[in-house]
């Protein structure tokens, strides 16, 4: 079974964002290729679902970062051989018959820009090939132990190749006959192009194990540990937004006996961002990747479904209310489907008044409690939902974020508290920004 989500769960965690906005793709892509880039969105958007392969992808970055691997190869070399090997057209290819006198004046050769394109796309991927081989050979030998052998195994069968052996043990690149390139042309292009392009592929995903390792190393994040989907346990230890500046950490365990973290707090206090760094670290985990805390330990889930910047479905005339309401039924659907989900929902039911809130909570986050293979987060103001399914409910951990006043200015720790709190300081804040007063300064004053 693949890993699930939705684009709402993509844009509430700002998994890829938008073009010049800040994102956790972004944080990430710190790559030199527009192929590695490819390929990093491509994971982004299809985490794994199985521990064995999520642990060996991680156990590869890991290596690359323990070992500070930097990307072997210059851009303009890759960006050359791109352009190079985008010259599909025959009618292009260099031939013996076109080598005449007027070809063997340099000046008249540099000036053949169709030549030049050529030329450069040979010479880059010689070195390129060249550059690689004398990668894999510094690092064979640290890398035996690790998942990524497998991979350097069936690079070095590639290279192996006769052609290819040839083009590494070129030398005197800058002395190439015309008749040297038209053959070279002919081999790469027309060849044993299917073999070089295996090769740039896994130059890319060499390229996205590099930026990762870096970004791992840059922000001091930590690899977490997959383990089977049946122990339905995530350890969360100094889990942390990693698009917010100085953020707090926090510490929470969830498993099958308090599989429902029912989470109160004033505004501001920091709800949304402690559920979307959950969210965001479990997702990042899935892919095999580093992530914003001090340890993490996670069974493996099917999918990941979110509630916390629902927009109103204006199109349709619906009310937000309603929108929340459809939101329910689809995860109701995929929790029916037997899937082991993680579940975030950011105050049920806002849209609608506090009576029918208070009930649709109660009765939801009760229909959530007996699904101990799912993972839920259910934020609320409605504090006395949460004195209710106390009561109701022994697999539910009840956690606060909580807030100190200073005289009247709150003051936010962002760190979690068990239980469940009564602050409301909505009034104190309105107060403090001394709304009521511009109101009524102007209450008298006649239109002119």
């Amino acid at each position: 079974m693949s890993f699930k989500t939705d684009t709402q769960t993509l844009e509430d965690l700002n998994l890829l964002g938008k073009p010049g906005r800040e994102s956790v793709f972004n944080i990430y892509n710190r790559t030199n290729t527009r192929g590695g880039a490819d390929i990093l969105e491509h994971l982004f958007l299809y985490p794994l679902s199985d521990a064995e392969a999520i642990n060996n992808r991680s156990q590869t970055i890991q290596y690359f970062s323990r070992e500070k691997l930097a990307f072997p190869f210059k851009s303009a070399s890759i960006d050359s051989a791109e352009v190079y090997l985008g010259m599909t057209d025959k009618r292009t290819m260099l031939s013996h018959e076109d080598n005449n006198l007027s070809r063997k004046f340099s000046q008249l050769i540099d000036a053949d820009n169709g030549y030049k394109l050529i030329y450069n796309g040979i010479i880059a991927i010689i070195t390129i090939l060249q550059d690689l081989s004398d990668f894999i050979e510094k690092i064979i030998s640290s890398a035996s132990t690790t998942p990524f052998q497998t991979e350097l195994e069936e690079i070095k069968s590639l290279l192996a190749n006769r052609d290819i052996t040839a083009l590494i043990a070129e030398k005197n690149l800058n002395k190439l006959s015309y008749a040297k390139i038209a053959d070279l042309d002919k081999l790469l292009r027309f060849t044993i192009l299917s073999k070089i392009k295996e090769i740039l592929a896994f130059i890319y995903q060499l390229d996205v194990y590099v930026s990762v390792a870096a970004v791992a190393l840059m922000y001091n994040y930590i690899f977490p540990k997959a383990l089977h989907k049946d122990e339905h346990t995530i350890d969360f230890t100094g889990v942390y937004h990693p698009l917010v500046k100085h953020a707090i950490g926090n510490t929470i365990c969830i498993t099958p006996q308090s599989n429902i973290v029912f989470l109160t707090g004033a505004n501001m206090a920091g709800k949304s961002t402690f559920m979307k760094s959950l969210g965001i670290a479990l997702y990042l985990a899935h892919l095999g990747f580093p992530v914003a805390a001090d340890k993490m330990e996670f069974s493996v889930r099917d999918g990941i479904y979110t509630t916390i910047n629902l927009p109103d479905d204006l199109s349709s005339g619906n009310s937000h209310f309603y929108a929340e309401v459809l939101r329910v039924k689809k995860v109701a659907k995929e929790l029916g489907a037997n899937k082991n989900l993680f579940i975030i929902f950011d105050e049920l039911f806002r849209g609608t008044n506090v009576k029918d809130a208070y009930e649709g909570t109660i009765a939801i986050t009760e229909a959530f409690a007996e699904k101990r293979n799912c993972m839920f987060v259910v934020s609320t103001h409605i504090i006395e939902a949460g004195e209710v399914l106390r009561e109701g409910c022994a697999n539910i951990n009840f956690v606060y974020l909580p807030t100190r006043m200073d005289v009247n200015t709150p003051v936010y720790t962002y760190k979690l508290e068990s239980g469940i709190t009564t602050d409301r300081h909505g009034m104190i804040i309105i107060n403090n920004e001394g709304i009521l007063e511009i109101i009524r300064s102007r209450k008298n004053k006649t239109i002119s």
